[in-house]
């Protein structure tokens, strides 16, 4: 039977897939729409296994916080080129899943699709649509029921970081400015931990271990290395610990002075930093 436009404009509208797929569909259909709709699926699901070995090494980084800063999500969601990262389709797909993920409260990504199949098939047909593996690579969710949360996003969403407040008294705006600060830092430097006493036992028996071998190296006598090691240490904390750190946008200051300087109350807690694995 002949397929008319308005048929394709309307299975275009229903399913979002482009005018040429919509239209081969509804021909191999005999313009039933329920069908189409099928086929274009299936197309989806063809994809997602003729890519499976295919790496997907380009993506976004998305987040949500609540208007009161208690509760946030934050996802990476994966594909092949940066082409379809930009596409309209795939940041309409990864908002989706952001919200999803903060109604869900759920921190498991397969737990997430697993759990909502209506959110697995978008996934599948927006792969049918871009022609690429999509990955939702990692989700989260976060409460600061004492504090606050404040999140980042830089520029070109390849890194998002979330980061978690606690002793607020100072008003909201304010928090929000600070907050996006203390973000752009751990951004910026991708600390470790937030301060000397959160650092894992292995990183600092392997820091100390490092600055003992190169002191060796250097020829210091053998009763020198564990002094010399705790001071290259010390310098690791300056370096790799949020609170210890010279704020990027003032040195002359440390995060934990920066701070002080705002609210001498105010704490940042924990933080949560999401790159692109690639």
């Amino acid at each position: 039977m002949a397929i008319t436009a308005a048929q394709v404009n309307e299975l275009r509208k229903k399913t979002g897939a482009g005018m040429m797929d919509c239209k081969k569909a509804l021909a191999e259909s005999n313009g039933d729409f329920e069908k189409a709709i099928e086929i274009l699926r299936k197309k989806g699901a063809s994809i997602a296994s003729k890519r499976a070995d295919k790496s997907a090494n380009e993506g976004i980084v998305v987040a949500k916080v609540s208007d009161d800063y208690k509760k946030a999500a934050m996802i990476e969601v994966n594909c092949e080129t940066d082409f379809v990262a930009k596409s309209d389709d795939f940041i309409k797909l990864a908002n989706e899943i952001v919200e999803e993920t903060y109604k869900s409260e759920l921190s498991s990504a397969q737990q997430l699709l697993e759990t909502d199949t209506s959110l697995s098939s978008k996934v599948v047909d927006v792969m049918g649509k871009v022609g690429e593996k999509i990955e939702v690579s990692r989700i989260l969710t976060e409460k600061a029921e004492n504090g606050l949360i404040v999140d980042y996003i830089h520029m070109g969403s390849k890194l998002g970081v979330l980061v978690k407040f606690d002793n607020v008294t100072t008003n909201a705006d304010e928090l929000v400015e600070i907050g996006k600060n203390i973000a752009m830092q751990v951004a910026a430097m991708n600390p470790v931990a937030v301060d000397k006493d959160d650092v894992p036992e292995k990183v600092l028996a392997q820091e100390l271990e490092i600055g003992k071998e190169q002191a060796r190296r250097e020829g210091k006598p053998e009763e020198m290395l564990e002094k010399i090691a705790q001071g290259k240490l010390n310098k690791f904390f300056k370096e790799s610990t949020l609170m210890n750190q010279e704020f990027v946008k003032d040195n002359k200051l440390t995060i934990r002075q920066y701070l002080e300087s705002k609210d001498k109350a105010l704490k940042a807690t924990a933080f949560i930093r999401f790159t692109l694995n690639v």
